[in-house]
């Protein structure tokens, strides 16, 4: 391990400059953004400025941010909308854009992630007694910050459609 020496503080420009670019590449959460502007040395004062010129200028928007996150995790990582909506709120989402954007998620797309995902949770539990793979696929589900009332349905589908449940 080595001592650095701190890092020297950055210009309101070069942050802003900074953020920009970053923002850019791919959507940021504002409070993500606040947090590596002060971490870069600036001021509250001077990060409240280019956070508001990062909004002005549309390098920032939480609602299109919380939307992108939500179908990627939903598509990739097979989650549910507890989940999202948890870690939305962890970054510092407000309530009403994380509202906005699980209201949007398509139903049978999200049921049918769901059931892909129960089907692979099956092979792995299938030789299992029932009430034991029934309970192991539930906390999957539950995991995955899928809701009961979802899922509850979709493991009965899975585990009735195969004779030895």
């Amino acid at each position: 391990m080595t001592n650095r020496p701190p890092r020297k503080p950055i210009s309101p420009t070069a942050a802003l400059n900074k953020a920009a670019a970053l923002c850019a590449r791919s959507e940021q959460a504002s409070g993500d953004i606040y947090a590596k502007l002060t971490g870069w040395g600036l001021t509250t004062e001077e990060a409240d400025g280019v956070m508001k010129q990062l909004i002005s200028e549309n390098y920032l928007n939480d609602e299109r941010y919380a939307r992108a996150y939500c179908r990627d995790k939903m598509r990739f990582n097979g989650w549910g909308r507890i989940k999202v909506a948890f870690m939305l709120k962890s970054k510092g989402i407000g309530k009403s854009h994380i509202e906005a954007v699980l209201a949007e998620v398509n139903e049978e797309e999200y049921i049918a992630t769901l059931r892909r995902l129960l089907q692979a949770k099956w092979r792995d539990v299938r030789g299992k007694e029932p009430m034991q793979a029934r309970a192991s696929m539930m906390r999957f589900a539950a995991s995955r910050g899928f809701e009961p009332n979802v899922f509850y349905p979709v493991i009965d589908e899975v585990m009735g459609g195969d004779s030895d449940a």
